[in-house]
């Protein structure tokens, strides 16, 4: 081989020594990349943390929203926080309202329209437990033809209790009571109770008056209640609890019943008068009785009455 061919070939080697290094340096890039670009990452991992941030905050935003105790945050595994729903509790529990006791039915007489009508301190039990006696002394003598059966207390309203004053027909003192009721029929009784017992009763039955009755009628035996007896005609024992009832029409507004020196305003109840006052001295004229409308009218005068008894026997 000449020098010229020695220098070829040793230039053609030359070519591919600077070939080979420069595909050995390739290869050299490839296995060994370049450096990872750090800036890059920290931003995508500051975007990452943001976004974590903001999803965190609008998790305890909607917390707030919501009342309290009705969620509870719940770690997990994962380190994430999620929402999950708790029962929600009331402080305290209701309290059912009390069933009212049913009431007790309604037994025995009925009361006055007012307490003025028990007098001398009788106590509306007194009078009841008076008129109970007086209905079962009544019920002991249902032997008698024609007597007619008075019923039961309850049937009852009492109008008037009142101290009775002994005398020489019914010695000792004791008590009256004077009931009345409408129903089956209209019927009034008065009941003398001397040392707990029931001494003799008088009754009127039914409602009938005489043609001329007028709006107010007192009482056709209602003389037991304000007169000793006759048999002591002058020498009244004094002083002497008086009463005075009778019928009064749903016209007549006021009654006023003048006895001795005194003159009492009659109580209205339920279609009856009732009036009472106490007697000091000795009299001879029955008690005057008068009846006013609702205009103050003179509807009723005892005076004008011809069959009302004026005086005492």
């Amino acid at each position: 081989m000449n020098e010229e061919q020695k220098q070829q070939e040793m230039g053609t080697g030359g070519d591919f020594e600077a070939q080979l290094r420069g595909l050995l340096a390739e290869d050299a890039y490839t296995i060994r990349p370049s450096s990872a670009p750090y800036p890059a990452i920290r931003r995508q991992g500051t975007v990452e943390r943001r976004r974590r941030v903001a999803a965190a905050g609008a998790v305890l935003m909607t917390l707030a929203a919501v009342p309290v105790g009705a969620y509870a945050l719940v770690g997990g595994d994962t380190g994430g926080d999620t929402a999950a729903p708790t029962p929600s509790f009331s402080a305290t529990q209701p309290t059912a309202a009390p069933t009212p006791a049913p009431s007790a039915s309604p037994s025995g007489p009925a009361r006055p329209a007012t307490d003025g009508q028990l007098l001398d301190g009788i106590t509306f039990e007194q009078a009841t437990e008076g008129l109970e006696k007086c209905l079962a002394y009544d019920r002991g003598h249902q032997g008698i033809k024609g007597k007619t059966d008075l019923g039961s207390a309850d049937g009852y309203r009492i109008i008037l209790a009142m101290k009775s004053t002994g005398d020489s027909n019914a010695p000792g003192d004791g008590m009256f009571v004077v009931a009345v009721k409408e129903k089956p029929q209209q019927t009034r009784l008065i009941c003398r109770i001397k040392d707990g017992e029931a001494q003799g009763i008088n009754t009127s039955v039914g409602a009938d008056g005489p043609p001329d009755a007028g709006p107010v009628m007192a009482d056709i035996n209602g003389g037991k209640l304000y007169q000793q007896s006759f048999l002591d005609r002058g020498n009244w024992k004094l002083p002497f609890r008086w009463g005075a009832i009778g019928r009064a029409e749903p016209s007549v507004a006021r009654v006023t019943v003048s006895y001795g020196d005194a003159t009492s305003q009659a109580v209205l109840d339920h279609g009856w008068f009732v009036a009472s006052g106490v007697l000091n001295q000795q009299v001879s004229a029955a008690p005057h009785i008068k009846g006013y409308d609702a205009d103050g009218e003179l509807v009723y005068d005892s005076d004008q009455d011809k069959g009302y008894q004026k005086t005492l026997p």
